[in-house]
This record gives C-alpha cells, sequence and structure tokens, in this order.
C-alpha cells in the first residue's frame, strides 16, 4: 500500500514543492535584486544589468521548465 497524505503520493508532494516552492523563492529573489537596485540607486542601465547578472541563474531553472513542458516531458 503506497503512503499518502491527503490523496496525493510524495512524488505529487515533491514536485508541487519544486514547481510551487522554488517559483516563489525565485520572486523573491527578483524582490530582493530590486531592492538592491533601489537602496543602490542604480539607474536604468544599472538595474538592467543588476538583473541580467544576478538572475541569470534562475534563467536555467525556467528554462528547464518550459522544455520540460513543450516536449510534453
Amino acid at each position: 500500500m503506497e503512503n499518502t497524505l491527503f490523496g496525493y503520493n510524495e512524488a505529487q508532494i515533491a514536485g508541487f514543492g519544486l514547481s510551487v516552492g522554488v517559483t516563489a523563492f525565485i520572486l523573491y529573489m527578483l524582490f530582493i535584486v530590486l531592492n538592491l537596485a533601489r537602496e543602490a540607486k542604480a539607474g536604468k542601465f544599472g538595474t538592467f544589468i543588476l538583473f541580467l547578472v544576478l538572475s541569470f541563474g534562475m534563467l536555467g531553472f525556467v528554462a528547464k521548465n518550459i522544455i520540460q513542458w513543450v516536449l510534453g516531458m
């Protein structure tokens, strides 16, 4: 018999945590970058560079999810 929690198995809970939890974490990190740009008075170009450099790692996670969605994996 498979263990369930509220009718969901472990794989479903892990998938939910990965998609929703990491997405929320990414949004929080983007808020931190925006706050950093405001406090540093970086201007438009400086804000763009901050978002580009500090958010580049998040792009891989988003791209992986989009590729999986497109390929139906």
